[in-house]
């Protein structure tokens, strides 16, 4: 693999899973020491021992996104930052009606709150290092309306918005803001919902929400993650306030 991040050092939120473990385990595959900064350590502590055993540098840090001190603290620890990707976030379904009070300020503070976290305090950072590369998770939903997305799609449209606020305010200081909008990606999340609602009908369900994506299939981990590392490479070193779409078509048909 092209060693295009050799020598930076890059955190990524929420690095345990999904997304975001495909994410850092590309990063430290192109050179990166990797910091995973992930609430259920166990789960960050596997995907660093899965990079370090292909010959990556990886550590990880206990923190919860959505809580301030706890950032804070997390970031105090870190002593140079070049790249830094807000993945960590949560999933929500339902309408105004039926989302709770409750409801819309868990997606308020994982997805909003934790990326303003990760920005407060990861731009001191970047900016100490002599500037540096971010990446946040946005979503198509930050640009299209989806049915039953309410509170997630309020909260991935505040990731896009606070993308462009960034790469405008630091733009002049070494600072690259951009995000990447995915379709439906095929995480653990995905099998765990559908199984948890389609109990019995798993493989049906699967093949009807690929076959809504006018590729004909879900997104990989790993592809997101080609994107993520190449707008931290210096080869994207001419983009700043941009959202990548990577939906396999879907915005075709908006």
């Amino acid at each position: 693999m092209v060693q295009r991040l050799a020598g930076k050092h890059a955190l990524v939120t929420g690095g345990g899973s999904g997304i975001g473990r495909a994410i850092a385990r590309r990063l430290a595959g192109e050179g990166a020491q990797v910091t995973i900064l992930e609430f259920k350590t166990e789960a960050g502590e596997s995907t660093a021992a899965e990079i370090r055993a292909a010959g990556g540098a990886a550590s990880v840090i206990a923190a919860d996104v959505s809580n301030t001190e706890s950032m804070r603290a997390a970031f105090a620890s870190v002593e140079k930052l070049n790249v830094l990707v807000n993945n960590a976030g949560i999933a929500h379904v339902g309408n105004v009606l039926n989302t709770t009070p409750d409801d819309l300020d868990r997606i308020y503070g994982v997805n909003v709150k934790g990326v303003y976290h990760g920005l407060h305090f990861g731009v001191p950072k970047l900016l100490a290092a002599g500037g540096g590369a971010i990446v946040n998770m946005a979503s198509i939903i930050s640009k299209v309306g989806l049915a039953d997305r309410f509170a997630y799609g309020m909260s991935k449209g505040a990731v896009l918005t606070m993308t462009l606020s960034i790469a405008r305010d630091f733009i002049d200081r070494g600072i690259r803001c951009n995000c990447v909008c995915p379709a439906r990606v095929h995480t653990p999340f995905v099998d765990g919902f559908i199984a948890k609602n389609y109990p019995g009908k798993e493989a049906e369900m699967f093949a009807k929400l690929s076959a809504a994506q006018p590729i004909g299939r879900m997104g990989e981990p790993d592809e997101i993650a080609s994107l993520v590392a190449f707008l931290c490479s210096d080869e994207a070193g001419f983009i700043t306030g941009s959202a990548y779409d990577i939906d396999g078509g879907t915005t075709l048909l908006r």
